[in-house]
């Protein structure tokens, strides 16, 4: 059985911490992933705001969100700009792509994007883009292959911006197969590779998940006659899940599953279908998200 790795590194302590602790890891096992890294400024304590959404309390303190990503994350950016990611752990980013593992873009400004992208113009959305797009290749030596929007925002302008950009595929929704999104009417050629199962912040604390019976959830989740692809996030299981983790991929090898990046999963054009993606909400997660259509 076949499982697409995606490891979304949002911020700086996942980037200093969380994704040397997975690539250490992987190594030890032997797999290669797909690492979709934030590059410019750590702003995402401003996404405490949001707690003046119920659901975004709810979800915080469902996921204990304190304990699980640590107050200099929740806090960091909210008084003054954060620090800027590639400037201080490019040689993390180096070391990923240096170790074999798949690069991508994840954001430029990972806050930003989830609180602006649908009011943003199509310069400002290609500008933060290209921003990061470089960044990212000036840390790695070589422009990343492929992208993953951050909270599964996207809309048709990022769609056509991307266009732009030398990227293979793009990993921009939620959904159950590989397509080619439709947009005006025409199929773009950049395929899209959805997450299609659920993230540890979505389902811990509901349906009576907890860290006990977590590993085992998701593993019964994987199916070998569809598309798995499953997002960690360097913060959660490279650092405060990062024993479970472990667990969770020794479990996952016993049974047979191999864990590749996102583009070996990109096997036969022929079968790749065409799809509109729609903003849609999904259990154990606040606010939309981009999703493949039926």
């Amino acid at each position: 059985m076949i499982a697409g790795l995606r490891i979304d590194v949002d911020t700086l302590r996942g980037t200093r911490y969380g994704a040397p602790n997975l690539l250490s890891l992987l190594a030890g096992h032997g797999i290669k992933a797909s690492f979709f890294f934030s590059t410019g400024p750590d702003n995402m304590g401003r996404h405490l705001w949001r707690l003046l959404r119920p659901s975004f309390i709810i979800k915080m303190l469902r996921s204990k969100a304190a304990s699980l990503y640590g107050w200099d994350i929740l806090l960091k950016g909210t008084l003054w700009p954060g620090p800027v990611i590639s400037n201080k752990a490019a040689g993390v980013m180096f070391a990923a792509s240096d170790g074999g593992h798949e690069i991508g873009l994840h954001a430029w400004d990972h806050h930003a994007w989830q609180a602006h992208v649908d009011h943003m113009s199509a310069a400002k959305i290609h500008l933060s883009m290209k921003k990061g797009f470089d960044a990212l290749a000036h840390a790695t030596g070589r422009p990343p292959t492929c992208s993953a929007v951050p909270g599964w925002r996207c809309n048709n302008s990022v769609l056509a911006a991307k266009i732009r950009f030398p990227f293979s595929y793009n990993s921009d929704c939620r959904g159950e197969g590989i397509f080619y999104p439709v947009v005006d009417g025409r199929p773009l050629s950049q395929p899209q590779i959805p997450t299609t199962l659920p993230t540890y912040d979505e389902a811990i604390g509901r349906n009576g998940i907890t860290d006990a019976n977590y590993n085992d959830y998701i593993l019964s989740l994987f199916k070998p006659d569809r598309l798995n692809v499953l997002t960690i996030h360097a913060e959660v299981e490279g650092i405060a899940r990062h024993a479970m983790f472990e667990e969770f991929v020794k479990k996952g090898l016993e049974k047979k599953i191999s864990f590749v990046p996102l583009g070996a999963l990109l096997t036969d054009d022929k079968k790749i279908m065409n799809a509109s993606m729609i903003n849609r909400t999904i259990e154990g997660r606040e606010g939309w998200v981009s999703c493949q259509a039926a």
